[in-house]
């Protein structure tokens, strides 16, 4: 018998509130209508992706830079509107994105 059993032996009156199983970018990220631009680059010979063109509030693509950084484990920042990931994970982050409903442009190489 776990503890919510046990809670509704004790108080079989008693409503519970069930919360709903929404990850925090989910809640507040804007989806638009254009499609994001995730291209690759390379800078003093090493590679990155960059992600720009999320017309939304920077707050939010913020937390979508924070989000896809932790999913792939790796490093990258966030600089004047645009998303710069160390590494060339295109493929994974465009079936990230659209996984969230967002379209995705893949644009160079």
């Amino acid at each position: 018998m776990d503890l919510q059993d046990q809670l509704k032996n004790l108080f079989p009156e008693h409503v519970s509130e069930e919360k709903e199983d929404t990850t925090p970018t989910e809640k507040g990220i804007w989806m638009q209508e254009d499609p994001i631009i995730c291209k690759y680059e390379k800078r003093k010979g090493k590679p990155i992706t960059i992600i720009e063109g999320y017309t939304g509030a920077d707050d939010d693509f913020k937390k979508l830079a924070k989000e896809i950084k932790k999913k792939l484990s790796v490093g990258g920042s966030f600089k004047n509107e645009t998303i710069i990931i160390q590494g060339d994970y295109r493929d994974k982050i465009m079936a990230l994105l659209k996984d969230k409903g967002f379209k995705v442009k893949r644009v160079g190489g």
